[in-house]
């Protein structure tokens, strides 16, 4: 199958599958009264989005990884090879995409375990720190131990080329992985807001592979990104359902395993600039907090509340935080096309 034509259906494929999704899984979450809990603490205008149906990430869950399967599996009946194309030893790369959807889809179970309790004990806490937290690391494990037996060890770093990170392979994982997912749940806080931020930066991930000629890793980028814009029709400002921790969660497992499957973790920085500026908005409110004994620098973190609270409407922080993830995509393109991939 033509590489360009792959990635096109499953674009569309995902897309579709997620918008059409919407028609059947809004209305059984409204019929289990599965509904957002809003907390007291948050802007008083959200408090109308309550009861709102949530766990509506199951939507580009299932269409991702469906076309995602339909595209590579095509592929291979037509006596292609896209899944192995572009990788020195093509065993390796299909371990990184197939342990990387595993490991999102992992994500997703906790996700949906905290949702879960959510609805049921009509809170606004699920899970706890502590087990949420213990799941997480499970799952972490599992996952840099499927590299680490492959010997994927080794991570691409711009001007220099790769480093096989040996022991410190497993610190730096553990931080990376736990704080990008954390972090993209932190953005799922306003209409639309982590849906559109990682359709960019799916759009990057796509972008990126393809040049290095990872083309497997190009069709999963593709089929999250279709996935993510054709759920977005539904949670668009007003939204008529909310992705919840199934969806944020699954999203952040997706950022991790792209960015893993093209060798280079560190391009989350700037592939995902708005999360990282989400988790530090969060960090500092917090810190600044305690060493001043109660003031703040923000009106609210994380800093898309702030925003709010400034008077900024939601489509408006959606579409200036998407431009300024963008922006960090397309600096994150220039540094792997000069840095990485011409070495």
């Amino acid at each position: 199958m033509n590489k360009f034509l792959a990635i096109g259906i499953a674009v569309g494929v995902s897309f579709l599958l997620a918008f059409l999704l919407g028609f059947v899984v809004i209305p059984w979450l409204r019929k289990l009264h599965f509904g957002q809990t809003i907390l007291d603490i948050g802007p008083a205008w959200h408090k109308s989005k309550q009861g709102t149906p949530t766990m509506g990430g199951f939507m580009f869950i299932v269409s991702t990884i469906v076309a995602f399967i339909i595209v590579v599996v095509t592929d291979y009946l037509l006596g292609g090879k896209l899944m192995e194309s572009g990788a020195a030893l093509p065993q390796n790369i299909k371990i990184k995409i197939i342990a990387g959807l595993v490991m999102a889809f992992g994500f997703g179970l906790i996700g949906f375990a905290d949702d879960y309790i959510k609805v049921v004990k009509k809170r606004n806490l699920g899970l706890t720190i502590k087990q949420k937290s213990i799941a997480q690391i499970l799952l972490m494990l599992g996952y840099l131990g499927t590299l680490y037996m492959s010997g994927n060890t080794y991570m691409t770093v711009p001007f220099v080329g790769n480093v096989d990170m040996g022991f410190f392979f497993w610190i730096f994982g553990m931080i990376v992985i736990y704080a990008t997912v954390n972090a993209v749940n932190f953005t799922d806080g306003v209409d639309g807001l982590c849906a559109s931020v990682t359709s960019v930066a799916a759009l990057a991930f796509l972008i990126a592979a393809a040049l290095k000629g990872l083309f497997g890793v190009s069709i999963l980028a593709g089929a999250l990104m279709g996935g993510c814009l054709g759920y977005l029709i539904w949670n668009w400002n007003p939204s008529k359902v909310m992705m919840g921790d199934t969806g944020s969660m699954f999203l952040g497992g997706m950022v991790v395993a792209l960015a893993y499957a093209i060798d280079c973790p560190l391009i989350i920085l700037l592939f995902g600039i708005i999360y990282v500026v989400e988790m530090l908005s969060d960090l500092i409110q917090i810190a600044y907090f305690k060493a001043t004994g109660g003031k703040r620098i923000f009106k609210m973190a994380p800093i898309h509340h702030h925003f709010e609270l400034c008077g900024w409407k939601e489509k408006k922080i959606v579409v200036i935080f998407s431009l300024v993830n963008a922006i960090g995509s397309a600096l994150g393109l220039l540094l792997l096309y000069y840095g990485a991939i011409r070495l």
